[in-house]
């Protein structure tokens, strides 16, 4: 099967899995119902006019204002999780890198950390005061790590960046402790925005992830040539054209652009950035052209996956979607890491 076919099948199965993880909850609707109802919605513009025949107006509202912009956001954010992870992994030359390493969550967190406990509430969009500084100081200390790595190192080696990554990564959590223990009243509150959900998010959480997923996308998908070049190291590279360091530089910013978007609107939620892109090369190989939406694809299924468990599993309450990732993830880190030291 070529792979653009594994690609467009990959597309049916996760649009299959969106369905499917709109109709089960603690309510639970059938498949053919939520098709209905959203094929209804979309054709009459989402603004309603009306009920589909046979359905119960109670189970329209569950569907199209609670579980799908829930499950479409969860798979947007899996999606840019794991295109992120794929650049990153592809740019550093590393199969354990992820965007997390170079400050990501520890910078949002810090945001979102800073937001909770002095009350601070932008005008007018005060529902996203805390997404919005979760993604501002996500960048910042991304940024601030590749302008600290340019400066030590102006061919800006991929060794540079994860260790000036670990380095910002970790002073950032120490603000983060620091701020927690002297707030411990909004220690709870910290802790379960770093655990990760998707709990309470509307079609605006879609919306304000769209313009972050769409500028990334684009962005990382100019340079999938680039990336294969990278992929054989900078001399190869060059010889072949690439200006290796703005490449790289560039195809960072993009993919944390998709990473602390994803951050930012539903917590710290780990290992879908790292598990998504090696299923992807098994299925498509490592060519980007194919690797990059594909890790998309994945990603996107298997965040949708994930949160349908945390919601089903103890129902009414819920897990933390990043306990349910990490609890897949912790396991295939070690199986990767220990893997590649037999082959080294």
């Amino acid at each position: 099967m070529k792979n653009s076919a594994r690609i467009v099948l990959g597309l049916i199965v996760s649009l299959l899995i969106i369905i499917a993880a709109s109709s089960l909850g603690s309510s639970g609707i059938g498949f053919g119902d939520t098709l209905r109802i959203i094929g209804h919605r979309i054709f009459s513009g989402g603004q309603g006019g009306g009920v589909p025949a046979g359905v119960d107006s109670k189970n329209v509202s569950i569907v199209w204002l609670l579980r799908l912009p829930r499950v479409l956001l969860a798979f947007l954010a899996g999606g840019c999780l794991a295109m992120g992870g794929a650049v990153t992994q592809s740019v550093l030359r590393n199969p354990l890198a992820s965007p997390y390493i170079l400050g990501v969550s520890s910078g949002a967190s810090l945001g979102a950390g800073i937001v909770i406990v002095s009350g601070i509430s932008l005008p007018l969009i005060s529902a996203f005061t805390l997404p919005l500084a979760g993604l501002v100081f996500g960048l910042v200390t991304v940024f601030t790590v590749l302008a600290f790595s340019a400066k030590i190192d102006k061919s800006m080696s991929s060794n540079t960046i994860i260790l000036c990554g670990m380095v910002f990564s970790l002073f950032t959590g120490a603000m983060l402790t620091t701020l927690s223990a002297v707030f411990s009243d909004d220690l709870k509150r910290i802790t379960l925005w770093q655990m990760g959900s998707f709990a309470m998010r509307g079609w605006s959480y879609v919306k304000l992830i769209l313009p972050f997923f769409i500028i990334g996308t684009a962005g990382i998908m100019r340079y999938t040539r680039e990336m294969d070049m990278l992929t054989f190291g900078d001399e190869q590279a060059k010889a072949a054209g690439v200006e290796t360091e703005g490449v790289r530089k560039k195809l960072l910013v993009f993919a944390i652009v998709l990473t602390g978007a994803a951050v930012a609107l539903s917590g710290v939620i780990g290992f879908v950035d790292l598990i998504a892109p090696h299923a992807a090369r098994k299925i498509v190989g490592s060519r980007h052209k194919y690797a990059i939406p594909m890790s998309f694809i994945l990603g996107g299924s298997l965040m949708v996956v994930t949160d349908l468990a945390a919601r089903t599993i103890i129902s009414p309450s819920e897990l933390p979607v990043g306990a349910i990732t990490a609890l897949i993830g912790a396991p295939f880190f070690a199986w990767l890491y220990f893997k590649k030291r037999r082959l080294a």
